[in-house]
């Protein structure tokens, strides 16, 4: 019986030291997972799950003290576009429809508990990649002014108004007009070059 007894205390031993050495290595692996995490893949999580119907609104923080409520809709490789609620900045609020913020001028995410618990699950492996997640900010820069689209552009320190004539490797140039005229040479004010550093949110 004592031998009984002895070996059921090994046999158990044996099993709580397996079970602590996988329970280790899962730890682990998971603190590496989590190390590997960029901002990028922490919002297309949330967005994810708004997709599967939460509709979640997400308050971001903006370089310049700009702050913006807004419902992601794409996820770029460097940028993401979004439907706005309220955007306030430099003591002025105001509604906007659509905009295009670079991921680089994002100083925070005010998330809920969870948004937060969302944002940290693994990305499925089997989910295909969207050609949007190639794309970077140029292009997608190029492809509004190649449509002559009128844009409000946010930078750290000012706002601008007026059409994308041309976009470089890390700048584009924009003819500064009024919002109620269109982009004629007659109309043109001025012409800016625009570092894509400097960029903070471009709406249309």
């Amino acid at each position: 019986m004592r031998w009984d007894n002895l070996f059921s205390d090994l046999e158990s031993q044996l099993e709580y030291g397996l079970n602590a050495e996988e329970n280790d290595l899962h730890e682990e692996e998971e603190r590496l997972r989590l190390g590997r995490l960029s901002l990028r893949d922490r919002l297309r999580q949330v967005v994810a799950v708004s997709d599967r119907g939460a509709n979640y609104s997400i308050t971001f923080t903006l370089v310049g003290g700009v702050t913006l409520s807004a419902r992601v809709t794409t996820i770029g490789k460097d940028w993401f576009a979004a439907d706005l609620g309220l955007v306030a900045g430099g003591g002025l609020e105001r509604a906007q429809k659509q905009c295009i913020v670079p991921l680089g001028a994002v100083q925070g995410l005010s998330l809920t508990r969870r948004q937060i618990r969302h944002s940290l699950e693994p990305h499925s492996p089997e989910a295909p990649a969207a050609i949007t997640d190639r794309l970077g900010l140029a292009f997608l820069l190029r492809d509004l002014c190649r449509r002559r689209t009128t844009v409000d552009v946010t930078l750290q320190t000012e706002s601008l108004f007026g059409t994308i004539d041309r976009v470089g490797r890390d700048h584009f140039d924009l003819a500064l007009h009024e919002a109620t005229s269109p982009r004629r040479d007659a109309e043109v004010a001025g012409y800016r070059l625009i570092s894509f550093d400097c960029l903070v949110m471009i709406a249309v």
